[in-house]
């Protein structure tokens, strides 16, 4: 794996610090498996042990309503699943942002996600929640990573870590957070979001 183009100077980041709540963007022209190409991961997890996170930006052509009907109608837009990652697809992790002053039950929060954003049990009666929600999203699989596995990942140049913004999990133009996600980096990481879909064209 080659390392990045340029020299990454957007806002500094401790990697010694969990990633649980932080972004993965995938560089451009170094992480070319097709599964993380131009993605952009919300950590959920981050030990010794190893890391979990969902991909924001993968909708997919399947309604919720298809594995949820209950649910239909009560997700952010396009209401559709997202792929979180290529690990167990048949594993549903739900996201959610709680209106202001709410706490439901079954919503459990991201340290340093921003804005509120936590996991969602959907075994919960969807209108017991939904009046509690302000946006909703559901991913089916993950991303996952061995003890050490996404360290090394981070230390060849495959991803950016930035912070991660409230809108980010619940984006309604999914295909346009990959390239928003790097401009606001500012610096060098910012001409990452014009590099060419194909080397080749540049």
């Amino acid at each position: 794996m080659s390392g990045p183009l340029f020299e990454p100077s957007g806002p500094a980041f401790d990697r010694s610090e969990p990633l649980a709540g932080r972004l993965l963007v995938a560089t451009p022209g170094v992480l070319e498996d097709p599964n993380f190409r131009r993605t952009v991961v919300l950590m959920l997890e981050h030990g010794e042990a190893g890391a979990l996170g969902v991909v924001l930006n993968r909708p997919s052509e399947t309604r919720v309503l298809e594995p949820f009907p209950d649910w239909d109608g009560y997700t952010t837009d396009p209401p559709v699943l997202f792929v979180g990652g290529p690990v167990s697809q048949q594993t549903l992790i739900a996201l959610g942002r709680p209106r202001t002053g709410e706490m439901p039950d079954g919503w459990h929060e991201v340290p340093s996600a921003g804005g509120g954003i936590g996991t969602v049990d959907l075994r919960h009666e969807p209108w017991a929640l939904a009046t509690k929600l302000e946006q909703l999203r559901v991913f089916a699989g993950f991303a996952g990573w061995a003890g050490g596995q996404l360290e090394s990942e981070i230390a060849q140049g495959a991803w950016f870590v930035a912070a991660a913004e409230p809108s980010d999990a619940f984006c309604r133009e999914p295909g346009y957070l990959w390239r928003n996600v790097l401009l606001r980096q500012g610096g060098t990481i910012a001409f990452y979001a014009d590099f060419p879909a194909d080397p080749r064209w540049n």
